[in-house]
This record gives C-alpha cells, sequence and structure tokens, in this order.
C-alpha cells in the first residue's frame, strides 16, 4: 500500500521533467518528507484548461488533495480511507471506475514509507483479518535517485453545501493505485534485511517509468485492454529500500532527516 510518502522536489523541477505547459505558482507546496493521506500534493495530469475556449488537453501540474472523494459522494469523510486504488480491481468499484477510464494522473515523489512487522502478523493482513501494528519504517525509493511517478486517479467533487463562487465549493481528490510487490531482490541487496519490496509488505505504488507517462495520461487512452496494459509493474530491480528512524511514525513530524539512512534497523523483525 501506501499510505506516507515523501516529495520534496522544487515545483519548476517536476514542471520541467514532466514537460508541464501549465501550473499555478500560487499553488507551490512547501518540501514535504512526511505526506500524510488528506494534505494537498502534486499531480500531474492532461485535460483541457479551465476557460481556455479550447477542448485541447494540456499537461498541467495541479494541488490535489490525497484521499479520493467519488463525485457522486454525498459528503467528502470517506475520502481519507481511499487513498489507495488496487490496480487489479479498479476497473470493478463504483468509486474508481469512471476516474481509471478519463481521470489519471502520476503522482510525484522522493519515495514512499513501509512499516515492517513480523511475518505472521504479515499473513493475516494478507488475508484481510488483521490491520499490522507499524513497527520498523524502511523508505522504498528509485535507485538511480530519479523521482518516482507512481500512478494516480483523480476525481471532482461538489460540495452543494457551498455558492458556486465559494473557493472550497469544488474538491479535487486523487488516490494511489497499488499493485503486487515485488518477490524480486531489491537493487543493492547485500544478504541482510528485507531482500524483496514482498518482504516488506504485500502491495507498493505501482511506479509509471517515463516511456508509460504519455500514454498514462491521455485522456484518449480508453480502451480497457490499453489501460491494463499500463498497470502492469514495471521491471523489477528499480527500488532500493532502507531502514529510517521511527520519527516517520509521528505525521507532525517533517523534515529531511526522516529520509536519513539507518546503519541497521532501530526495531527487530523477522526475515
Amino acid at each position: 500500500m501506501c499510505g506516507r510518502y515523501a516529495a520534496s522536489r522544487k515545483p519548476e523541477d517536476l514542471a520541467g521533467l514532466f514537460e508541464v505547459r501549465q501550473w499555478d505558482p500560487t499553488e507551490a507546496l512547501a518540501p514535504d518528507w512526511n505526506v500524510a493521506p488528506t494534505k494537498d500534493v502534486y499531480a500531474v495530469l492532461d485535460r483541457p484548461v479551465r476557460d481556455s475556449g479550447s477542448t485541447e488537453p494540456v499537461r498541467q501540474m495541479r494541488a490535489l488533495r490525497w484521499g479520493l472523494v467519488p463525485s457522486w459522494a454525498k459528503t467528502p469523510e470517506g475520502g481519507a480511507r481511499m487513498i489507495n486504488a488496487r490496480a487489479e480491481t479498479a476497473h470493478e468499484k463504483p468509486s474508481f471506475r469512471r476516474a481509471l477510464t478519463t481521470r489519471r494522473c502520476l503522482l510525484p515523489a522522493d519515495g514512499y514509507f513501509e512499516w515492517v512487522t513480523a511475518e505472521d502478523e504479515r499473513a493475516l493482513e494478507e488475508q484481510g483479518k488483521k490491520k499490522r501494528a507499524r513497527k520498523q519504517p524502511y523508505f522504498v525509493t528509485p535507485a538511480d535517485g530519479s523521482v518516482m511517478a507512481m500512478a494516480g486517479l483523480y476525481e471532482f467533487w461538489r460540495d452543494r453545501t457551498l455558492p458556486d463562487d465559494h473557493p472550497r465549493a469544488w474538491w479535487t481528490t486523487c488516490s494511489v493505485l497499488t499493485t503486487a510487490a515485488e518477490t524480486t531482490p531489491l537493487a543493492g541487496y547485500a544478504g541482510e534485511g528485507p531482500r524483496a519490496l514482498a518482504d516488506i509488505h504485500p502491495r507498493m505504488p505501482l511506479m509509471m517509468t517515463p516511456d508509460r507517462w504519455a500514454s498514462w495520461l491521455d485522456p484518449a487512452t480508453t480502451g480497457e485492454d490499453e489501460i491494463r496494459a499500463l498497470l502492469t509493474a514495471p521491471a523489477p530491480g528499480l527500488m532500493r529500500a532502507y531502514p529510517v528512524g521511527t520519527g516517520v511514525s509521528n505525521v507532525r513530524n517533517n523534515g529531511p532527516e526522516l529520509l536519513d539512512e539507518l546503519p541497521a534497523p532501530e526495531e527487530e523483525t523477522l526475515f
């Protein structure tokens, strides 16, 4: 899954990397090394610019709220629970089905955090019988230091209790797509700690490699087979994982020190 991540890159750098043609500097977000659900996050998307008079999609970077609220929801309360969507079943779920077809985005990140527990607790979680307690946090990040572009979905929700001209009348929210975690060795694995992402958690964010960005963002990509082909995991071995301090477990903590690599885990874990 993805319940916490880091996003510290400058917006102008992201705009250049993703070839963004439109973004509003007034939506600039501060670097965040502990992004939690319901926070605003950067999303890259292709859609017509509002009030431009053109229907041509334009590559944009927007600040969206993390936690998808379906357009048909009566209230936004459920958004905090819809931070992730399973790539394998999103096309079946009413909350994500329409967004998967026409409202896809990329969510830039430095990497994401995941917490490791004992194997028996992890087995219960995989069976849906228990939500495991968080223990040792790990930071998972591209081994080459590049930006991690997580596949995402976004949606618009209208707050009918507010007038049209109210700044919060419309919400734009998003969710991270996840897939089965890799079972192949992590980049740089040297025989200690978790061997693969699946040893950390059974799910991982679906990372989009640059060769898929254009097709993923293109609103004209609507065919079921086309979309499913894009939902396959990238080549293995692109990610590394290392233990970080337990300070990241508290959402109030924020700063680059949360990404500092520990020489050894703070909590005993089983592998």
